[in-house]
Parts: C-alpha cells; sequence; structure tokens
C-alpha cells in the first residue's frame, strides 16, 4: 500500500586510488601549517633558551622560574648555579629554571665598558640594563 520502489544502484568503480589522495590532502596540510606555524617556531625558541643557560656566567643578573631576581655568584660544573638574592643570601638553584638573563657581564679576558669608551646618547649602559630591564619584562618603560 505505502510501499516504495526500490531502485538498483550500481557499485562505484573498484580503482579509487586518486580518491584516496584527494581525501588524504587535508590532513597532510594541516599538518604542515601545524609544523610551520607551532612546532618549527617552538624548537627554535627552545634552542635558544638552551643556548641562553648554556651562556650563563658569574656576575649576569637573572630572573627565575619562580620570579626570584639576583646576580649569580656561582656556576657549578653540573646542572647548578648559585644566586644572590639579597646581601649575603645565596640560593642553589637548577640552571634550567632561569628564565631571563636581564643583564650579562663581560668576559673576564675582554676590555669593555672602561671610561674612555664613549657612550653614544640613546644607547643603553649597563646600569640601565640592570636596573630598566624588569620594566621591559613587564611592558614598561
Amino acid at each position: 500500500m505505502f510501499v516504495s520502489t526500490a531502485y538498483a544502484q550500481t557499485a562505484a568503480p573498484a580503482g579509487g586510488g586518486g580518491d584516496m589522495l584527494v581525501q588524504f590532502a587535508p590532513l597532510i596540510l594541516i599538518f604542515v601549517v601545524f609544523y610551520f606555524l607551532l612546532i618549527r617556531p617552538q624548537q627554535k625558541k627552545m634552542k635558544e633558551h638552551k643556548a641562553m643557560l648554556s651562556a650563563i656566567r658569574r656576575g649576569d643578573r637573572v630572573v627565575t622560574g619562580g620570579g626570584i631576581i639576583g646576580t649569580v655568584t656561582k656556576v657549578g660544573t653540573d646542572d647548578e648555579i648559585t644566586v644572590e638574592i639579597a646581601e649575603n643570601v645565596r640560593v642553589r638553584c637548577l640552571r634550567s629554571t632561569v628564565n631571563i638573563v636581564l643583564a650579562k657581564t663581560e668576559p673576564a679576558g675582554k676590555s669593555g665598558g672602561d671610561a674612555a669608551t664613549p657612550v653614544a646618547e640613546g644607547e643603553a649602559k649597563p646600569a640601565d640594563t640592570a636596573t630598566g630591564g624588569i620594566g621591559k619584562l613587564f611592558g614598561r618603560k
């Protein structure tokens, strides 16, 4: 009475190799976009951070992961540094917990920063970078 007529459908052709490539193209495109927008910049940032950590020397002003600002007084042979956070208050911490190096010191062999060297107007002096570095950290002048 209310029965509909069933029509026979033809089967799809067996050779669907080109169709499979079209199906995977969006997935491949998404992976490429993720690689260039997320994975590659993160790897570059990690590489720069690792280089910064390996270049830490005695006398550098650093900010740790906990937000403690101090001066490196001793660099251990392994993954440990000693940071002076106040007068005669020294804290041992892991090198990997250092987030930012605010001010770097000159190596002992180099002669830079003597009074005979003129500083151009607008250039940052070493004292300016030590005090202004935290302002830059929080986006203030």
